[in-house]
């Protein structure tokens, strides 16, 4: 009998996405017994502080990636958007299964939607492109640094007295908490940070074994949206933390890319749309970000580094 190890972290979140593959591989491979291996990062340990001074991409993924190098696991699950845009070297997406929803969604204390919201009214977040994006539209909410998890999150929204928090749609979902979501924001109001909904699953290069158990769980057009996004964020950073955004969207071979570079204050806010072929996904990203690099992207990203 077959056996897998699988590495991720341990948020409840975490674990019903470990689950959710371990389940599914022993499903589709009778005989196959997975194990999950729980593996605390740096992301983990350091929670009082906003990721964006801590080091932002990576954060969630670093110690998993370097137990799955030693060969300590066989397989690691992540949420896609923690993955930085470059993995190390001996490491490949072996397969990404079919995306949850991509968007934000809104929860306010007195059920409030985003323009209903008191003037000066405080939302917590600590992801600068969701606090770029929300000045952007409401100049003048104060951003309030919320860390933890989702069941976190949310108590901290009553007990720090925030008027409302912003969380990714696919995580209350998944975590079954959908009825306390006050708003879904649309991507023109909220583009999604870029692999938001979709999971990693990140082998070894150089096993085939592992490579081929996990390909029934692969889903071709959520491949083709991510490769296409992390493009995107490969050309324009790749590690830190910065108000970057991008989603696409596959209709039959066509690829539509959604994509923002803004200040810190939603003040610059800079948008492109591009269609391209989805066997073109890569190169439809990269065009993507060189057209707002052209249009002043660079200078605002050479500001947030300083």
């Amino acid at each position: 009998m077959a056996t897998l190890t699988i590495g991720t972290r341990g948020s409840q979140l975490a674990l019903w996405q470990a689950n959710w593959v371990k389940n599914s591989l022993e499903t589709h491979h009778p005989g196959l017994t997975c194990d999950l291996a729980v593996i605390k990062t740096k992301g983990d340990k350091i929670l009082d502080v906003p990721l964006a001074k801590v080091g932002g991409k990576g954060l969630f993924v670093k110690e998993i990636e370097e137990a799955l190098l030693r060969g300590d696991i066989d397989l690691a699950v992540h949420s896609m958007k923690d993955m930085p845009g470059e993995l190390p070297a001996g490491l490949v997406i072996g397969a990404v299964p079919a995306r949850e929803i991509p968007f934000d969604v809104l929860i306010s204390r007195n059920d409030l939607h985003l323009d209903a919201l008191p003037q000066g009214a405080l939302i917590g977040t600590s992801s600068l492109r969701r606090a770029a994006q929300l000045l952007s539209t409401r100049p003048d909410i104060t951003i309030h640094p919320l860390r933890g998890n989702v069941p976190t999150r949310l108590r901290k929204l009553h007990d720090e007295q925030l008027d409302a928090i912003v969380l990714a749609a696919a995580g209350v979902k998944r975590m079954g908490l959908v009825d306390h979501v006050t708003q879904e924001l649309p991507s023109d109001m909220m583009l999604p940070a870029v692999g938001q909904g979709a999971l990693c699953i990140e082998t070894r290069a150089d096993d085939p074994r592992v490579a081929s158990l996990v390909a029934v769980l692969e889903h071709p057009e959520t491949r083709s949206a991510v490769t296409a996004e992390r493009a995107f964020l490969k050309r324009l950073e790749g590690g830190c933390q910065v108000p970057i955004a991008a989603y696409a969207t596959v209709w039959g071979k066509l690829i539509t890319l959604s994509s923002l570079v803004a200040d810190l204050k939603g003040v610059r806010v800079l948008r492109s749309q591009r269609k391209g072929w989805q066997d073109s996904a890569a190169q439809l990203g990269i065009d993507a970000a060189e057209e707002l690099l052209f249009r002043g992207a660079g200078a605002i990203l050479d500001e947030l580094k300083e």
